[in-house]
């Protein structure tokens, strides 16, 4: 098992202690013996957030080794006792209890640093390609690993082919593609998204036919406009004829109503005169005494 552990002041002073006092500190070992335990039913999970030791060109110093996961500091953080984990590990751990690891001293989550110097300092050790075991033999800064493996000839990529689930290497990719068996259909180049074969590919031009297609959109959308327009001359022609029977009725009552008020008022004058006449009328003769 590998000495590992974090000192009480720092990751400078871990060096300092003696190799029983690294093995007190981890997390699998009884305190202070320097055996192994059995796990028991609290025992952290074995769930690393560090870096892969096996990932580095040569054993890195056990100052940069987390004493929870047995890797090489991840996003290194530390605690107020000076101990220095994995974020991701410490984090884990104190979800389930709230003590260093270490120490077992108390640790609110608010006190937790984040150490940027031991960061870069860890992102300058040299490493070994992830595809090493495949023969790429380059090792370059930790900090510059994903930078290698986006041009890496060794890495593995899909056949860009539809219908192919073959990965490559990305050197052996061109060539791959030159004997592919689903090569012969292809997506159009321009980006309509049409799979097609060579025939297919030679007289196809998605250009012309969106330029077909939007002619014969935007005529059918011409005819249509004229259609609404000629029912819109209609609509006017139509609401003027309403407008001018309407006011031609208007002209007509308003002829009737007056009309209508001239003979009333005719009737209302004849009507006193002719009660007059026969109140005359049926008036009794007066008696004239015979001479």
């Amino acid at each position: 098992m590998r000495a590992s552990g974090k000192g009480l002041k720092g990751a400078s002073s871990v060096a300092h202690l003696p190799a029983q006092s690294l093995l007190g500190c981890c997390w699998v070992c009884g305190p202070g013996t320097g055996s192994l335990s059995q796990p028991g039913p609290d025992t952290w999970p074995l769930q690393s957030g560090g870096y892969d030791l096996n990932l580095f060109a040569s054993p890195p110093d056990s100052n940069f080794v987390c004493s929870v996961c047995h890797g090489v500091l991840k996003r290194p953080a530390r605690l107020p006792c000076s101990h220095i984990f994995c974020k991701k590990c410490i984090f884990q751990w104190l979800a389930r209890q709230k003590t260093c690891p270490c120490c077992r001293k108390e640790v609110k989550r608010k006190k937790i640093v984040r150490v940027n110097k031991l960061r870069k300092t860890i992102g300058r050790l040299e490493v070994k390609c992830k595809n090493a075991n495949a023969g790429c033999i380059v090792t370059c800064p930790l900090a510059h690993r994903k930078g290698h493996q986006d041009s890496c000839p060794f890495e593995l990529m899909a056949c860009p082919n539809e219908g192919c689930t073959s990965r490559v290497p990305r050197g052996a990719l061109a060539e791959h593609r030159q004997h592919c068996q689903q090569g012969s259909q292809q997506r159009c180049p321009l980006g309509c998204g049409a799979t097609l074969d060579p025939a297919k590919r030679a007289r196809h031009n998605c250009y012309r036919e969106l330029h077909n297609a939007w002619s014969a959109r935007q005529e059918r959308s011409r005819t249509l406009l004229l259609c609404l327009l000629r029912r819109v001359r209609w609509l006017h022609r139509a609401t003027s004829v309403v407008r001018r029977e309407l006011a031609e009725l208007s002209n007509f009552l308003e002829e009737d109503t007056a009309l209508l008020e001239g003979t009333s008022q005719e009737e209302a004058k004849v009507a006193p005169e002719g009660n007059a006449g026969a109140e005359v009328v049926g008036e009794p003769r007066a008696n004239v005494p015979c001479k």
